[in-house]
């Protein structure tokens, strides 16, 4: 609420102040403001729904509780819900029929090519399917990224890879952003392709990052020397434009990060079949 309205000479009165705090339908406050709290509310209401759904308390095909019941469960109003249903509409994850309410949709509808979407999913616990799929769509892409850049690069997307390696080793035993370090490596190298499409793919390597991170040598507190060495290969072989050479080093380097993951997997529990079933050789 602005700042007048509550210190106002002319707003002495108990009730008059209570009202201009409370919330984004309060009298007297700037309609700016406003908008802006009914946006904020927006978007963390279609985060926890999102989030909801993700995790499966909302399952694929079923339909979403009433308005008016789904108002109470989350206290908000159906102005509120109906946006956040439009933004999860946008995401492909509900669709709203006439006379028959909002159901969620089948996951193979959802947008994981979003970056909420896709952080949703690491916030819950990645089932082993979808982390499979993602190594195995990073593989997909990123060798022939590497083998573009390396014919293409310019010494200014040549810098870029390189200061995002130089922040890696300082970081490598934890002590810094290594996760922001390490995509800023993968994502240099998807845009010195020139590529606008390869480029915005960055949200996806992120995502991948965030798994391979959390379920892998993370949890050590730094990377593996072998795994830096092989960034550095990467590095390399871009630099000197042999572009053969950088798809056949990130292959490699993608190959054993999905293979310690697939370990981490094995040891916890989970279906290390799926994940060594995405493996790729060069």
């Amino acid at each position: 609420m602005a700042r007048a309205n509550r210190h106002s000479p002319n707003s002495d009165a108990p009730s008059r102040r209570r009202g201009a705090r409370s919330g984004i339908a309060a009298r007297g406050a700037h309609p700016t403001e406003s908008r802006a709290l009914a946006r904020r509310a927006d978007t963390q209401l279609s985060v926890r729904l999102g989030r909801a759904i993700v995790a499966g308390v909302f399952p694929p095909g079923s339909l979403l509780p009433s308005a008016a019941e789904m108002g109470q469960r989350f206290s908000t109003s159906r102005t509120a819900l109906r946006e956040a249903y439009s933004k999860l509409s946008g995401k492909g994850l509900i669709v709203a029929r006439p006379r028959i309410g909002t159901s969620v949709r089948p996951k193979a509808e959802w947008n994981l090519l979003d970056p909420e979407v896709l952080a949703w999913h690491l916030i819950a616990e990645p089932e082993d399917r979808f982390v499979a799929d993602l190594f195995a769509l990073r593989h997909a892409i990123e060798p022939a990224a590497a083998e573009i850049a390396a014919a293409s690069r310019t010494a200014e997307d040549v810098a870029r890879i390189a200061g995002a390696f130089g922040r890696m080793e300082r970081f490598r035993h934890g002590g810094g952003d290594l996760i922001g370090a390490d995509l800023d490596f993968h994502v240099a190298i998807l845009e010195a392709t020139g590529n606008h499409f390869l480029a915005a793919l960055g949200g996806l390597i992120h995502a991948a990052l965030e798994c391979g991170f959390r379920f892998s040598w993370l949890g050590r507190g730094g990377i593996r020397d072998d795994r830096l060495e092989q960034h550095r290969g990467v590095l390399a072989a871009i630099d000197r434009g042999e572009a053969e050479l950088a798809r056949v080093r990130m292959v490699e380097l993608l190959t054993d990060s999905l293979d310690d993951l697939r370990k981490f997997r094995e040891r916890r529990g989970g279906d290390a079949s799926l994940i060594a079933g995405r493996r790729l050789t060069s």
